[in-house]
């Protein structure tokens, strides 16, 4: 589907402007400085995303003392106090000694103290000093005082999930003042809107390798993702040889890959999809079923799915399910598969400890239309199964509150939503990357849903970008910030450089375009771009020619010098790989954008002859960057042109030459 058929960014973010990147002060004010707050104390507060459902000023910030005391006992989850050491080593501490309650060291130490378990530990509540502890699962507070003795932080958690995404919280509060570490005075109290949160590997083409998918674990943790379903199409085991157990190598890499993710609190689901060639009525299909379970099951796995997506109800793969449930057809298909999924929850899921409920994906995916596939599907499934639905269509414009109520009447349950954003491996997303926000989604669906996943890319590092608005809108959907939270996936990929972090805003603005089934996108393509060069021709048309190009040059510049700037080494390695031919061509293109404003440049200056010869070189490298090739590709496009600012690049190029002609 779709088928017709880690790092702390605490620093400030840029944005391109007309004469360079400029600095966006720290977006999260607090909402009061209690009395006693040291006057030097700033009141605003670092962003921190996904966005806390409330977090204020509480007074002064703690110094990363050389020494630091963390506190921690058998209930301390490990991989929270784990990450927590890692990140205050990372930001100054020389050494962290890890404590009991009753083994820590007095005023006199000066040193910064940091407490970490769960909420109802007596230390832990008397140190949150009124910060509220959610009730909601997957909830944590946290409170940080400055001190002569070199502060405090306490951080508490619901449950163990709640301790590690405390720490995740606390990683972005770390600021440099003076050349030394301080955490901002915050208090925190948060939880998630929604109860699954994360990705769903479901595309077409290559898959993403072990070590990708190792390293997409650790992000969802970092972006507080608790889920990753595995159900890559083109992986042969899970969908054509799915009666077939995995190679020993392979399934000691999906082992490997679980415990990375429970490392991370993602809860690894597991799907098989056998809808191509099951026999819903032969006994053996449905245990060879239950035993690929049972194998990941024995891995550690506790989630799992059986998706019946892009499968034809128009015919049996056996007889036998004829004579079992008649003729096919959606009703037909609908008790079959009805029967085959509530076997699966009531004899493998129910008596398995700790598994969570069936995941399935109906043959009908994507529309609000009532048919006696879905009106059978209402009836006959199992209550605990939890069904996921796509929107209006395979990729959907928007999603609404409104559609998602009336798709959860239809199924009979909240849905699970399956979001094709950012997933390219369709026609219409033929040699492209798609950077542009997460967006138009309503808030208020947390409401309405179980939770969404975003269908990424066959790149994962790129993917990334989308993945995180998902992960922030997921967490907390009414306070969500489109483009704020744009910004921020873009520096967590830069690790907070400020340049690094406006050149992949200049790169996701000429990777805007989000392409659907139709022909019209649900995302436009650069519109940043598209703002500035139609602000261009208004002043050049009003007959100020020289302002004109003075304020487009600069940006002509940056997406020239965009490309060098994200292969700096400040970016993320992966990333860099894979987006490198819309590197190498966007390099190109604004080469042809500075010649060309340059040529702009001296035809109104009255060298036709330089602007002539400008003319030729901005068509020299267009014609470079039209040969540049996604070679090889991991998409089924083929060795297709990448393409960049489409329609809006090339559009300016091709009209400055004809004024000019």
């Amino acid at each position: 589907m779709p088928r017709r058929r880690h790092r702390s960014t605490s620093t400030c973010l840029l944005v391109a402007t007309a004469t360079a990147f400029s600095c966006l002060a720290p977006v999260a004010a607090a909402r009061s400085s209690p009395a006693g707050a040291a006057e030097a104390a700033d009141v605003r507060l670092p962003p921190v995303s996904p966005t806390p459902r409330s977090m204020e000023r509480v007074g002064d910030d703690a110094a990363v003392t050389r020494r630091v005391t963390v506190v921690a006992d058998e209930e301390t989850d490990a991989a929270a106090r784990d990450r927590l050491v890692r990140e205050l080593k990372a930001h100054g501490a020389h050494r962290v000694d890890v404590v009991a309650p009753d083994a820590v060291p007095g005023p006199a130490a000066k040193s910064l103290t940091v407490r970490l378990g769960p909420a109802v530990r007596g230390d832990i509540a008397r140190s949150l000093a009124g910060t509220s502890v959610p009730g909601q699962a997957e909830g944590y507070a946290l409170r940080v005082a400055g001190g002569r003795s070199g502060g405090s932080v306490t951080l508490a958690g619901t449950d163990a999930t709640g301790q590690f995404y405390a720490v995740q919280s606390l990683r972005q509060l770390f600021q440099r003042a003076g050349g030394a570490w301080r955490i901002a005075g915050a208090a925190v109290s948060d939880h998630p809107a929604m109860p699954l949160r994360g990705t769903v590997e479901g595309f077409y083409g290559t898959p993403w390798t072990h070590a990708e998918r190792l390293d997409q674990m650790d992000f969802h943790g970092d972006v507080k993702a608790n889920t990753y379903i595995y159900a890559p199409k083109d992986d042969p085991y899970h969908r054509d040889k799915w009666r077939e157990p995995y190679p020993e190598d392979k399934a000691a890499e999906l082992g490997e890959l679980v415990e990375r993710a429970t490392a991370n609190h993602v809860r690894f689901t597991f799907a098989v999809s056998p809808g191509a060639s099951v026999c819903y009525s032969d006994p053996d299909h449905v245990e060879d079923l239950k035993a690929k379970l049972q194998a990941l099951y024995d891995l550690g796995t506790r989630a799992f799915s059986v998706p019946l997506d892009d499968i034809d109800y128009t015919s049996w793969n056996c007889e036998a399910d004829r004579a079992a449930y008649g003729e096919p057809g959606r009703e037909a298909a609908a008790r079959a598969q009805s029967d085959l999924l509530n076997d699966v929850q009531r004899t493998f899921i129910a008596t398995h400890e700790g598994s969570h409920p069936l995941q399935t994906v109906p043959t009908e995916y994507g529309d609000l239309t009532d048919t006696a596939y879905k009106q059978t599907l209402r009836t006959r499934l199992d209550g605990e199964v939890e069904v996921m639905w796509t929107g209006t269509d395979v990729v959907p414009p928007e999603i609404t509150n409104d559609q998602a109520e009336a798709a959860s009447a239809l199924f009979g349950r909240k849905v699970f939503v399956w979001d094709n954003y950012p997933v390219n491996d369709f026609g219409n997303t033929s040699g492209r990357l798609l950077l542009a926000p997460y967006d138009k989604r309503e808030a208020g669906l947390s409401g309405h849903l179980a939770g969404i996943v975003a269908n990424p890319m066959n790149q994962p590092y790129a993917s990334k970008v989308a993945v995180f608005g998902a992960a922030a809108f997921t967490w907390n959907d009414t306070a969500y910030d489109a483009e704020a939270t744009w910004r921020q996936a873009m520096a967590y990929l830069a690790g907070g450089d400020r340049r690094a972090t406006g050149a992949l805003l200049v790169l996701g603005d000429l990777e805007h375009l989000a392409p659907t089934f139709g022909d019209t996108p649900w995302q436009p393509q650069a519109p940043e771009l598209a703002r500035r060069t139609a602000a261009f021709w208004r002043t050049w048309d009003a007959g100020e020619e020289a302002g004109a190009v003075r304020a487009l040059r600069p940006y002509a510049k940056a997406i020239a010098e965009a490309s060098a700037t994200i292969r700096g080494g400040a970016v993320e390695p992966g990333f860099v790989t894979d987006a490198a031919p819309w590197l190498d061509a966007t390099a190109l293109w604004g080469e042809a954008a500075v010649a060309m404003t340059g040529a702009l440049d001296a035809w109104q200056s009255g060298d036709q002859d330089e602007a002539r010869r400008l003319v030729r070189e901005s068509e020299g490298y267009q014609e470079q960057a039209r040969a540049v090739r996604v070679d090889p590709p991991r998409n089924s496009w083929g060795a297709v042109r990448p393409k960049v600012g489409d329609g809006v690049l090339d559009a300016f190029l091709a009209e400055a030459a004809d004024r000019l002609a």
